[in-house]
């Protein structure tokens, strides 16, 4: 059991808000995984990207060297020395909870293996930054700042483990390439037999969590074209169990459940945003909620949202 928010804003009056609102959401949801959570957030703050093929899988070629990216970093030692790390690559270092983000050009992914191997990249992306760690929901969310933090797209997921250890890279969300973020409530019965495939085809992994094979699933399908509709479907006919996924890009927004929809979710739906949560107590304290339309996703429908494109709801798989 685990529990899943994310917030598409429409209404940009609300942005400088979007950290705060997630923060309460995701804390609604404690009691649904009280042993690790994570918060996306999506924000412009690099302007206008530079055209170029940044959709890839991070780390692989082909990430142009003179695009502005944002890298969510996270390290073991507490005492590991970021202002060294971001002079020797020339990034800009933003300070995140004892973490960093750093934010510089596409070069800086190989040399940031090479100098410093025990960092973890959580997230790469224009817009997106990842926060995750091990412990409740209100604390993570205070330690990173989370609250005060403004934007146009947040997701959050706290945890509860079932079928893998309990530590900050097996926590949620998985951010599988540039500004993808996935997470999930429910469980991959084939996950396995999956991620094998996935690797004969060359995708690493960091962990051994059903939910990175299904994030990594989507990866390597819009890495080779396909849009997010089109790569959800995929995954519903490869992959097996009982599952309910927020998926989000840096323009988009999107739900699904499984066969059976035997996992909750609840979507609300207003002119000023587009909400999802587990259960309907994780929207009751947005605002004007009282008046959106609220809906729970029907069996195998994408839901899809697309930001400054309308939306396109209870789509058939």
């Amino acid at each position: 059991m685990c529990g899943i928010v994310g917030l598409h804003l429409l209404e940009p009056d609300l942005e400088p808000r979007l950290g705060a609102l997630v923060s309460t959401m995701l804390e609604a949801m404690t009691e649904r995984g009280p042993d690790s959570a994570g918060v996306a957030i999506y924000v412009d703050d690099l302007g206008d990207p530079i055209p170029g093929p940044a959709d890839g899988p991070l780390g692989v070629d082909g990430l142009p060297g003179s695009e502005r990216v944002k890298y969510s970093l996270r390290a073991d030692d507490p005492a590991f020395d970021w202002v060294e790390l971001a002079a020797e690559l020339g990034a800009e270092l933003r300070p995140v909870g004892g973490n960093a983000v750093l934010v510089g050009d596409g070069a800086i992914w190989p040399r940031l293996e090479a100098l410093a191997p025990l960092v973890r990249v959580v997230s790469a992306g224009h817009a997106l930054e990842v926060f995750k760690d091990v412990g409740a929901p209100r604390d993570i969310c205070d330690r990173y700042g989370v609250p005060a933090r403004s934007g146009y797209q947040g997701v959050g997921h706290t945890r509860m483990a079932t079928e893998s250890d309990v530590t900050i890279d097996h926590s949620h969300p998985f951010s599988p390439a540039l500004d993808l973020c996935v997470v999930h409530n429910g469980s991959f019965s084939n996950h396995y037999s999956v991620r094998r495939d996935l690797e004969q085809q060359g995708v690493s992994f960091v962990t051994d969590n059903d939910t990175e094979v299904a994030a990594r699933l989507l990866a390597f399908e819009m890495a080779r074209g396909a849009d997010l509709g089109d790569a959800l479907r995929a995954l519903m006919k490869v992959m097996d169990g009982f599952y309910t996924l927020l998926v989000s890009t840096r323009d988009q927004f999107a739900v699904v459940r499984d066969a059976f929809a035997c996992k909750p979710a609840a979507i609300a739906v207003t002119p000023q945003y587009i909400a999802m949560a587990s259960e309907y107590r994780a929207l009751a304290e947005l605002p004007g909620v009282e008046a959106a339309e609220v809906f729970e996703p029907m069996p195998e429908e994408i839901h899809l949202w697309t930001r400054g494109g309308g939306r396109s709801i209870r789509e058939a798989a």
